[in-house]
């Protein structure tokens, strides 16, 4: 169902409430419509992940408050219709045919949840619905079986491309060569494996272990003492902060003390549920918002604290890659409803492989390319390394893990 609910907030009305003309066409075929000046979003707003929902909606609407300042898109606003699936795959697709069959929104855009995106492939085909990812990361998303993805597009990582980042990086600071792996037991965790595996073997260097957990697990001390007693010094990780979390406090109770070297699930908020523990777990990503930032970024930034009372400081961003690529998300559809000249969906796809936008992530030169691994936008020479430092996730040239191991 649609919400107004925002975690941690008081009640505000999302932007973009349905419209009545967008209600009195349902009940024509989606592709026959005029497509509507909204983007509809399924995104995580209640429930354990609602920061995930949260870190999207920030960065949207400021971008649209921006946008709609200078004129809109076509000389009309563009507009948020935001629903809530709680992180649930069923209720992602419930919410992409609300959005394409009765909003008839020009665009959706996806959330957190990797299975949530990949269950979206064959509603979105069939309703020829464009959408728009910015945090989930699996392969699957984007590279779909037998070449066939036509309306999924994503700014943010993919982990075929991120698996290579990370074990360059676990390579360089691993004192004794032995690097395991270690992923959460869902479509996202078991997805990586095979990506992990192929860049360590192009790196020739064989897992020294692997191992996986569940979700909520937590006590991970039968797999720490696995990977200790192999000698293991250097962890690849797919989780998130909760997981992460339990991981560090079994590898303390242990006295085991490895490197952490993540994707990019664990955010800020890592430091607070981890405390002492975080400092110096790195962790890969597009963008934080602390430390030095470019005057575009810190404008941006102060704009988001004033419209978010809640975003107190950089440090109130929970995934702050996800807030700076759905920003430019927001951005790059812009520019590709102007160049389509009109609010029709295949004329919107069309168009986002026209589109040369310079954002806060990467200059976007073009967005994307019509072969399917190329409907990511944020190529590999944008990707960063983080560290956690005194309860910042910084980036790793500002703290004192900077430097691999010799």
């Amino acid at each position: 169902m649609a919400t107004d609910r925002f975690s941690g907030s008081g009640r505000r009305l999302l932007l973009g409430l349905v419209s009545a003309a967008a209600i009195g066409t349902a009940a024509l075929p989606a592709a026959a419509q005029r497509a509507q000046p909204c983007i509809g979003a399924s995104w995580e707003l209640t429930g354990p992940l609602a920061h995930t929902g949260m870190t999207i909606r920030i960065a949207v609407e400021t971008a649209l408050d921006e946008i709609n300042a200078a004129g809109g898109v076509l000389g009309q606003p563009l507009r948020l219709i935001a629903y809530d699936d709680v992180g649930e795959p069923a209720r992602a697709v419930d919410n992409a045919r609300r959005i394409g069959e009765r909003d008839n929104c020009i665009v959706m855009m996806g959330g957190f949840r990797t299975p949530n995106a990949i269950a979206l492939r064959d509603p979105l085909a069939e309703m020829e619905l464009p959408w728009m990812g910015v945090i989930s990361a699996g392969t699957g998303v984007i590279e779909h079986p037998n070449n066939a993805n036509k309306w999924m597009f994503r700014v943010s990582m993919k982990d075929r491309w991120v698996a290579p980042f990370l074990v360059e990086a676990a390579k360089a600071r691993s004192r004794s060569g032995k690097i395991a792996l270690v992923f959460e037991g869902t479509a996202w965790g078991q997805g990586a494996v095979p990506d992990v595996e192929r860049a360590m073997a192009a790196a020739n260097t064989p897992l020294a272990g692997k191992e996986t957990f569940n979700i909520a697990d937590q006590d991970m001390s039968a797999q720490m003492i696995r990977l200790r007693d192999a000698g293991v010094d250097t962890i690849i990780f797919y989780g998130v902060d909760r997981e992460a979390t339990n991981m560090l406090r079994s590898m303390d109770r242990l006295g085991y003390k490895p490197t952490i070297i993540s994707a990019w699930g664990i955010g800020v908020q890592f430091a607070r549920t981890a405390g002492p523990l975080a400092e110096g777990v790195l962790v890969a990503g597009t963008y934080t918002w602390m430390g030095d930032l470019p005057p575009r970024a810190a404008g941006v930034l102060q704009r988001i604290q004033a419209k978010f009372p809640q975003i107190a400081s950089a440090a109130d961003i929970p995934l702050p890659s996800g807030t700076a690529n759905a920003y430019d998300a927001t951005y790059i559809i812009a520019e590709a409803i102007k160049l389509a000249g009109r609010f029709d969906r295949d004329a919107f796809r069309q168009a986002l492989f026209r589109v040369n936008y310079e954002g806060i992530v990467a200059n976007y030169a073009p967005a994307f390319e019509p072969r399917q691994e190329r409907h990511d936008a944020i190529l590999p020479a944008s990707y960063k390394l983080f560290a956690f430092h005194n309860g910042a996730m910084l980036p790793v040239e500002q703290t004192p893990f900077r430097q691999a191991a010799r």
